[in-house]
Parts: C-alpha cells; sequence; structure tokens
C-alpha cells in the first residue's frame, strides 16, 4: 500500500510540477518527474494527427490519402520544427544548469524570433502552392479537387505548429516539462472538439468537410500557443520572458542557429526519407497509400510516449553538462533507454497479435485494412532497436552535438533504407511490404551505430 501511495505521489508531483533542481538527487526520480509529463505531452501531439484520421476516414479514401500526402509535406515543416526545438532545448537546459535564469530567458526570446520568421516563409509557398505540391507527390485529380483546402490551411498556419513545438522545448529544457504538458491538453482538446463539428456540421457549426479538420487543427493549435506566450511573459514557469529579453541578441541568435542547422538537416534526412517512402507507396494506388497512412499514425500514437522518454534524457543530459556532471547525464540515458525498451517491447507485441483489431478503431474501408496490419507487424519487429536508438539521439541532440545524429540519420535513411524500399518494393514482387522491411531494417541499424558512437563519450565536450 506505501509502494502505491509513493508512486501516486510521484505522478502526482510530475504532472504538477515540483520546482525541484533535476541536476542533483535521485537519478530515477528525475527522470520520472520530467518522463511522465513528457509522455503525456507526446501523447497528446499525437492525438492531433489521430482525431484528424478517425473522422476524415469516414469522408473516404480519397479524403484520407490527401491527409497521408499532406502529412508528408508536414513531415519537412516538423523537421524544421523539430531541428529547432533540439538546439532550444539543448541551450535552454545548458543555462538552466548552469543556474543562469537570464540566460535561458535569452535563448527562448531568440529561438521565438528564428521561429516566426522560418514558418511565415513556410506559410507563404505552402498556402499557394497546395494544388501544385499535390501534384508533385502523385495525387489523382479527385484527391486533389478535395483536398487542396486541407493543405493550404494546415500549410498557412505553420506559425502556430513553430511556436507550438518551439516553446514547449523552452518548457522542456526548463524542466517545466508539467507546463508543456497543460498546454497540449488545451489545445488537443479543442482540436478534439471542433473535428467533427467542422468537419459534419454538427449544431451551428457549417460543414467543411476536410476543410474542417485543418480548420480545427490550426485553431487548437494557436489557442496552445497563445497559452504558452502568457506563461512565459507572466513568470509562471523556470523561464521568465521579460520585454528586454525580446531584443535581438546576434550571439546567442547565432549559436542557435549553427546548432540548429545541423538539427534541421537531421531531421529533414529523416522527413525526406518518410517522403520518399510514400512517393513509393503511391505506385500501388489510393488503398495501399491510405493503408499506410493508417498505419503510420498509429505507430506515431504510440512512439510518442516513447519521444517523451528521449526528451525527458535530452533534458537531463543538457543539464547534467551544464552543471559539471557528465557522468549523471549517461546514466540517465541508459536508465531511460531501459524503460523505452520496456515500453516498446510491449507496443511491439500487442500489434503483432491485434494488429488489425487496432486499426479497425478508424472505421476505414475493408480493403485499406489489409495494408496497414502488414505495416504494424513488420515494424513490430524493431521496436526494442527503435527504443534505444530514440534515446540515443536525443541524448546527443541534448548535449548540443547535433551532427552526429546527422551523420546516422544519411547514412540509414538515404543510403540504407530509401534504396532498400525502391528495390524491395518495385523489383522483388514484395510490393508495399518491401517498404516495412526497409524501415524495420534501417531504424535497426540506426540504433546499433548510435550506440557505438555514444559509448565513445565525444559527446560530453560537446560547447554550445
Amino acid at each position: 500500500m506505501e509502494t502505491l501511495r509513493n508512486a501516486a505521489r510521484l505522478v502526482r508531483d510530475a504532472v504538477f510540477g515540483t520546482g525541484e533542481d533535476f541536476t542533483q538527487g535521485s537519478l530515477p526520480r528525475a527522470v520520472a518527474l520530467l518522463a511522465i509529463p513528457m509522455v503525456l505531452e507526446m501523447s497528446m501531439e499525437s492525438l492531433f494527427g489521430f482525431a484528424d484520421a478517425m473522422f476524415v476516414s469516414r469522408l473516404g479514401k480519397e479524403a484520407l490519402a490527401a491527409v497521408v500526402l499532406t502529412e508528408s509535406f508536414l513531415t519537412i515543416l516538423f523537421g524544421v520544427a523539430i531541428g529547432l526545438s533540439f538546439a532550444t532545448t539543448a541551450m535552454v537546459a545548458r543555462r538552466i544548469g548552469e543556474h543562469d535564469a537570464s540566460g535561458a530567458a535569452v535563448a527562448a526570446a531568440q529561438a521565438l524570433w528564428v521561429g516566426v520568421a522560418v514558418s511565415v516563409a513556410i506559410a507563404a509557398i505552402g498556402s499557394l502552392g497546395a494544388r501544385r505540391l499535390l501534384g508533385l507527390m502523385g495525387a489523382s485529380a479527385e484527391v486533389i479537387g478535395g483536398g487542396a483546402i486541407y493543405t493550404s490551411i494546415l500549410l498557412g498556419s505553420s506559425v502556430t505548429i513553430f511556436l507550438l513545438f518551439l516553446l514547449n522545448a523552452v518548457f522542456r529544457g526548463a524542466g517545466d516539462a508539467a507546463i508543456a504538458l497543460r498546454v497540449l491538453m488545451v489545445s488537443n482538446g479543442l482540436n478534439i472538439i471542433l473535428d467533427p463539428c467542422l468537419i459534419f456540421g454538427l449544431g451551428p457549426f457549417p460543414e467543411l468537410g476536410l476543410a474542417g479538420a485543418a480548420t480545427a487543427t490550426a485553431i487548437g493549435r494557436g489557442t496552445g500557443v497563445a497559452l504558452q506566450l502568457w506563461v512565459l511573459l507572466s513568470g509562471h514557469g523556470r523561464v521568465h520572458l521579460r520585454w528586454q529579453d525580446l531584443r535581438p541578441d546576434w550571439k546567442v541568435m547565432a549559436s542557435l542557429v549553427r546548432v540548429s542547422v545541423n538539427g534541421i538537416l537531421q531531421m529533414e534526412i529523416g522527413m525526406a526519407s518518410w517522403v520518399a517512402l510514400v512517393r513509393i507507396m503511391s505506385t500501388f494506388g489510393s488503398e495501399a497509400l491510405a493503408g499506410y497512412g493508417l498505419a503510420i499514425r498509429t505507430v506515431i500514437v504510440v512512439l510518442m510516449p516513447a519521444w517523451g522518454m528521449s526528451n525527458a534524457a535530452a533534458t537531463l543530459v543538457g543539464q547534467s553538462l551544464g552543471a559539471g556532471k557528465p557522468d549523471r547525464a549517461e546514466r540517465a540515458v541508459y536508465l531511460t533507454g531501459f524503460y523505452n525498451m520496456c515500453f516498446l517491447g510491449a507496443v511491439g507485441l500487442v500489434f503483432l497479435v491485434a494488429a488489425e483489431r487496432v486499426l479497425s478503431v478508424y472505421g476505414a474501408d475493408p480493403a485499406v485494412i489489409p495494408y496497414g496490419v502488414d505495416c504494424l507487424r513488420y515494424l513490430s519487429y524493431a521496436y526494442l532497436f527503435y527504443a534505444w536508438g530514440m534515446v540515443l539521439i536525443q541524448a546527443f541532440n541534448g548535449a548540443g552535438d547535433t551532427w552526429t545524429p546527422t551523420k546516422i540519420n544519411f547514412f540509414c535513411f538515404w543510403l540504407c533504407q530509401i534504396p532498400m524500399a525502391y528495390g524491395l518494393a518495385l523489383h522483388t514482387g514484395l510490393g508495399p511490404r518491401g517498404v516495412y522491411l526497409a524501415i524495420a531494417v534501417a531504424e535497426s541499424l540506426l540504433a546499433a551505430v548510435a550506440m557505438v558512437l555514444f559509448r565513445r563519450g565525444r559527446w560530453k565536450t560537446q560547447k554550445i
């Protein structure tokens, strides 16, 4: 009974925040206090896409195919946002570990300006060229006709995507994971409520179809960004953003951009690989593409908690290095990797046994489901490796060493995954299964290479 009470207190402290110094004290407790809200936060983030897929799948396979193709563009955008967030988390965590609260606030402000500048440019290009972008991805005339408005709205609201990622990266780097969780609870709650209302015209809401799904997501994310800015400016977190901090600091901004460039390149290599895989899958028709899309959405849902644990490792690495404790940083990575392996191992077993039942919740066309089932099962074979790969890559990023994961991604995705997927899918008779097999092999290879480089320890001397 006492053990249950202690566990309940730990969860309560993690969700509501404690203000503890994560550079000292019990390491398992520090991992739990950071990982629990980050796992829940990432689960909330994954529900944006899950809610859209669940409701949009009822509009038909062409509508679902449009969503999948749009996601391929969003992954590129996400790659830039996440790459920037790597640098933001690393820099803020390092300053917090050094007990430099003012420096953390200045870093947060510079990240805000960089994010706004990049997202405005992307929004202008994406919203005006939606039809052409869908055509480049091999979409049929029916998919383009019904899906262009969805693509235009989501790409046009890029600023909300960027700021939601970047400002939550500030909270995570500072150790305020509970705040990031509450932000996504609000924004995701709005998205889930508005999705069916705006898609199907429930009550007083207009029936907007695919445009409604995009609008609901944009409103949810925009509300989350407004809440983030209020917390930072009001001083309710460990980072208090004052008006004077918003002045451009070119030295800090240059350092942030330098680390971000490698982080962005790192993510874009992975995201471009995803786009290439979608393009290969599109050659097998809308049913295969839609089934693959449902499976990948489902994988993203279950991987988000794993990313939460990985983000906890990144924060602990950054803060521990800032406090001059590299050995504590290394122990945090191994402990988090073990937890992640246990979690994803269990998920893999569920997918192997009940993949069809899992995908049935979408209510999609029965012809689509077998493709998704195959994808979930093939990917499950690599989950134990994937668990370690995610944590190790985030450990490098948390240290500010974004170049090492970039090289790993280039080797495993571009030199291995894409050629293998193309060859197996189109030239061996495996079809879509060739793509699934290539993903599993590449992710396993990534984990092995990352472990070898992590154990060399060069990340411990990274300066930011």
